[in-house]
């Protein structure tokens, strides 16, 4: 039997995902993601390991920013509700300066 991710908040908008089998399927998902929902900064997909998932913090996902040296300096509220794409831009405002 295959399992489903279906929250709640996916169900009126008709959103069912099989949990995918490989890296490649779990990689697709995260691309027609990034397309449907129009986002429009680097994104990455975890392997199945979850070494990343569980070296930040787990289930429910989270937006963060990471700076050059690798350190978590912004980390939003659990999402996708608690997400704050302002919070993002403000960080990244900080840390990367104008150029003139």
């Amino acid at each position: 039997m295959q399992r489903i991710f279906r929250p709640r908040s996916n169900l009126a908008d008709k959103i069912v995902i099989a949990k995918p089998k490989s890296f490649e399927e779990r990689s697709g998902l995260g691309q027609i993601c990034v397309v449907k929902l129009g986002i429009k900064f680097p994104a990455v997909v975890v392997t199945f390991d979850n070494a990343t998932e569980r070296a930040y913090t787990r289930w429910p996902d989270r937006l963060y920013v990471i700076d050059r040296d690798g350190r978590v300096v912004y980390k939003s509220r659990p999402g996708p509700f608690g997400f704050q794409p302002q919070g993002v831009a403000e960080t990244l405002q900080r840390l990367i300066p104008e150029k003139h």
